[in-house]
């Protein structure tokens, strides 16, 4: 047994068990950079940062690098997937634990935002993700439990259990208008 604490706005602590035979889930993704415009990566500013990101027959995702680093804007930013990969990763954690619990969440949405910092050397590290789930509950006697579970989503979610780095919850549960 091992202890695995977790720091959020609420903090706790979860007892788990290290399975004797855990599963093992492998994912394949494929990036393919589109960003040579004819002469390679000759100069710094000789190309784009445009790539496509794809994972078997699913719709590709063209991305770029942030515009802080020459990418194009209206591109996602690895960034930008890292903030929303720990936003749905705790969303659906959070809708299965609402409805093994009997809440009825009716809405979910989640303007979640990150920091990363700049390093001397070029380089850099997220600091803090902050989730900002919007739900919205069938009734008012569900809106406690509705916010608890919260903090169990965050205990179980892979991804937030994958980086090194405080992921916040600042969630609003509403009631649904009749």
């Amino acid at each position: 047994m091992y202890f695995n604490v977790v720091d959020t706005r609420i903090h706790f602590a979860t007892l788990t068990m290290k399975p004797s035979n855990p599963k093992t889930h492998h994912y394949k993704t494929k990036v393919v950079w589109t960003g040579n415009l004819g002469s390679g990566t000759s100069d710094y500013r000789a190309y784009d940062r445009d790539h496509e990101i794809s994972a078997g027959q699913k719709i590709t995702i063209p991305a770029s690098s942030d515009p802080a680093f020459r990418g194009n804007p209206s591109k996602y930013n690895p960034e930008e997937l890292l903030v929303s990969s720990l936003s749905a990763c705790h969303m659906l954690w959070y809708l299965h634990l609402c409805s093994v619990a009997g809440v009825v969440v009716t809405e979910y949405q989640d303007e979640a935002s990150g920091t990363m910092e700049e390093t001397e050397d070029g380089g850099g590290a997220f600091v803090e993700v902050t989730l900002r789930p919007e739900v919205t509950v069938l009734h008012s006697d569900m809106v406690l439990q509705a916010e608890a579970l919260h903090s169990k989503a965050h205990a179980l979610c892979f991804i937030a259990r994958s980086v090194r780095f405080p992921v916040r919850h600042e969630p609003n549960i509403r009631i649904q208008q009749a």
